[in-house]
């Protein structure tokens, strides 16, 4: 899956790594890799806070915030 991470550099698309992690809402972070260029980049971890659809949706609420459903 791809999403768009905020960065200082601007916007990158990211590949995420493990969907179980960015479905987990108590999982703050997603191991992902940023696509940019010819080169594959390493794997890094991404606050899902700063993570978005590529379309500029932002995730759903059930996969950030463990207390979702209490609203």
């Amino acid at each position: 899956m791809f999403l768009k991470v905020q960065d200082d550099d601007g916007f990158g698309i990211i590949e995420i790594m493990e969907l179980k992690q960015l479905f987990d809402p108590f999982a703050k972070t997603v191991c992902a890799r940023l696509h940019g260029g010819e080169e594959l980049q390493d794997q890094q971890d991404y606050l899902k806070k700063d993570l978005s659809f590529p379309s500029g949706e932002p995730l759903p609420r059930c996969w950030y915030d463990p207390r979702y459903q209490s609203l």
